[in-house]
């Protein structure tokens, strides 16, 4: 049986552009062991699948300055300052033969050989990186940018414009480098989530009968070791509490602003900032498979996956660069043959050439992408890949599934109903003692409500349970009996005004549960599924949104649902739901809408998840199953963060628009100056620049995007 081949992840520094990307990627390809590659350009990785060395890989990458590390190490920090890069350095060194040829220039003629030597030495320096790759490229018969430039800059000097050239060569050079600075502060958003987690921690290790404590490297730390947090410090491993009590700060994972008690059996993640109290933690999974690695690892597959308006502007890249070189040609050949002038027609079909280069078309969806994902997960919203989106951006109706989703997912006590002879104080005293033997959710709420309101604990004896009906105790001397109404009728008799009450109680989707001392009834407890306070505030904003509908899908009975949707106002309810109901009525809304997202727990609704066209999950951060099934994850169980991450993804779409319409509007423009004759190689320079620019600054106004 054959082995698999060893599949390897490398980080990445230095990698400029997306056109030095996709050649990166093609050489590692050509590489005799490698069966397979693709780099991650927005994350800045590669992955290789054969057995293959770093300094291989760095071979293939050297045309860029590429340097290559295991993709575990933690030495992206150490990446070269801006103002150091080689072509930084060459390009700074280039812009000053530029201004000594233009005082020559000016102090002596034009043709002069010093000004023209300094023009010479200015394309040289600057232009070594271009012309390296340039010709290479000629030589092969591929046609990138950097091939468009060495033909225009060599035509250029051909036919005598020096300066222009020079100049040529420096702008690209600045064009280049600020391309590069873009991506590199776009890449920022996943080195801060590297960063969150500390490389090290003290952990205390049995060791016989005693234990040792000992300072190790993450990556060292195993699975049952306890680990040692003081006040102040960093949780550097998911794990349980077993010993002390804390604040802890988890906005790095959830995005929640306000800390988060914990004590003994509690989660925490690493990363979070223990606050406080010292805490003693058990460590429950390997630093590999912590929720704060999962998040870096499903954030870089997603500024791998190509969003499909990047796929269009991939393919248009592909027929636009032979375009672009036909057109030049046809520029540089036709109108001389009708009309003469070579060295102007040819010189202008050069500035084609400058012009049609397409580095702002490239850039222009990577760089928006990349930027509004990182931003999302410092917000602590997971989005899985740009096709996920690019596909909220055209949500036109929203599912939400009801518990834990509009609702807090937990009974609590609403109502407290009783005869004139007991007080709700008591009633609740005496139903929660029976009630303190159940495991029951609805007894656990009577419980926390009698806690909540620090009542004094009355002791039961000689309990018994009643199944299917409730149960009894002696309490306070009296037999307390607490069930439904169905069976306390059973025990004694229930006033027309306490049935009404009954009523109307269940109308509004609450479960009732009655109680009766010896054979007098007292009083009745009405219980429900609190609503996300914030849930009204979400539905107004997406309302505000423009988005069209909004429908609850929920498996609880239709009275209970209906209560929840006219506190909500929401008109559209579907209850009763099995799995495979909420299934249907999400193919059902599509067949509506168009575009449906579907937000619930990611576990009981994986099928409706995985048919919206979106399926959004509800507190990603302690829920492997949420951050597996869904395309986006809201960590914190913030259900205010899906207004944001629509918001997000719509501005995401405006700025890839924009971009691309800056992008062919700049470039057009700069084009049509060819019929009058005033395109000039320093016009389609700035034309292609300033395209550039735009682009980048454009999409980086998506680092400011807040909640």
């Amino acid at each position: 049986m054959a082995a698999t081949p060893t599949k390897q992840e490398y980080r990445l520094q230095n990698l400029s552009c997306a056109s030095c990307a996709a050649k990166f990627e093609k050489n590692v390809k050509a590489i005799p062991a490698v069966q397979d590659a693709q780099v991650n350009f927005g994350a800045s990785k590669i992955t290789v699948i054969g057995p293959i060395s770093v300094d291989q890989i760095e071979e293939a990458g050297a045309f860029d300055g590429i340097k290559v590390t295991q993709s575990a190490a933690r030495t992206l920090d150490n990446a070269t300052p801006f103002y150091r890069k080689k072509e930084n350095v060459l390009a700074g060194i280039s812009l000053l033969f530029v201004i000594l040829g233009y005082l020559f220039v000016s102090m002596l003629e034009e043709s002069h050989p010093l000004p023209i030597a300094m023009f010479i030495l200015a394309i040289l320096v600057g232009g070594v990186g271009i012309f390296k790759i340039g010709f290479r490229n000629l030589a092969r018969f591929e046609f990138d940018m950097k091939t468009l430039m060495t033909i225009a800059i060599i035509g250029a000097a051909i036919i005598g414009e020096w300066e222009e050239a020079a100049v040529v060569v420096f702008l690209f050079a600045v064009s280049e480098a600020l391309e590069a600075y873009s991506m590199d502060k776009a890449r920022q958003s996943i080195r801060q989530l590297m960063d969150i987690a500390p490389p090290t921690a003290i952990i205390k290790r049995a060791h016989g009968e005693h234990f040792h404590e000992m300072e190790l490297p993450t990556e060292d730390i195993e699975i049952g070791d306890i680990l040692i947090v003081k006040p102040g410090q960093k949780i550097a491993m998911d794990g349980i509490v077993i010993s002390g009590l804390s604040a802890v700060n988890q906005a790095a994972i959830t995005g929640e602003s306000i800390p988060v008690n914990k004590t003994v059996n509690d989660e925490v993640f690493a990363g979070t900032l223990n606050e406080e109290g010292a805490l003693e933690v058990r460590v429950t999974k390997r630093v590999e498979d912590t929720t704060i690695a999962k998040i870096i690892h499903l954030v870089e597959e997603a500024q791998a996956e190509k969003a499909p308006s990047q796929q269009f502007v991939d393919r248009f890249a592909k027929y636009y660069t032979p375009a672009i070189m036909i057109i030049a040609f046809l520029v540089a050949v036709i109108p001389p043959l009708l009309v003469g002038d070579w060295q102007h027609w040819i010189y202008q079909g050069l500035a084609v050439l400058v012009v049609g280069c397409p580095c702002a078309l490239v850039v222009s969806t990577p760089v928006a992408i990349v930027t509004a994902i990182g931003n999302a997960a410092r917000q602590g919203v997971l989005i899985k890949g740009g096709v996920h989106l690019e596909q909220l951006g055209h949500i036109e109706a929203v599912a939400f599934d009801k518990t834990g989703t509009l609702t807090e997912g937990r009974p609590a006590v609403t109502d407290i109903v009783t005869t004139d002879n007991c007080s709700e104080d008591y009633v609740l005293q005496l139903v929660a003692a029976v009630e303190k033997q159940s495991q029951h959710p609805l007894a656990k709420a009577i419980l926390k409500k009698s806690h909540d309101k620090n009542l004094p604990e009355l002791v039961p004896t000689d309990f018994q349970s009643v199944t299917g009906k409730g149960a009894y105790a002696t309490v306070d001397n009296q037999i307390i009996y607490v069930g439904s109404m169905k069976w306390i009728v059973t025990l004694t008799t229930v006033d027309k005004k306490i049935e009404n009450q009954v009523k109307k109680l269940q109308e509004q989707g609450k479960t009732v549960i009655a109680a009766v001392s010896n054979s007098q009834f007292i009083g009745l407890i009405g219980i429900a599924d609190q609503l996300r306070h914030e849930s009204k505030d979400v539905l107004q904003k997406l309302n505000a949104l423009k988005v069209k509908h909004m429908v609850m899908l929920t498996g609880d009975a239709e009275p209970t649902a209906q209560a929840i949707a006219t506190s909500l106002k929401m008109t559209d309810v579907r209850a009763g739901l099995l799995p495979e109901e909420k299934l249907m009525a999400i193919k059902d809304l599509r067949a509506q809408f168009g575009a449906v997202a579907m937000v619930g727990d990611g576990v009981n609704d994986a099928p409706a998840l995985a048919t919206a066209n979106v399926g959004i999950a509800m507190g990603g951060a302690g829920t492997d199953a949420a951050l597996e099934t869904a395309d986006i994850a809201l960590m914190g169980d913030d259900l205010t963060k899906l207004p944001y991450t629509i918001g997000l993804s719509r501005k995401t779409l405006r700025i890839i628009k924009e971009n691309i319409i800056f992008a062919l509007v700049l470039k057009l423009i700069a084009l049509l100056l060819v019929i009058p004759g005033w395109l000039t190689l320093w016009i389609a320079i700035f034309a292609d620049m300033g395209a550039t620019l735009l682009v980048v600054f454009n999409s980086l106004r998506l680092i400011r995007a807040k909640k």
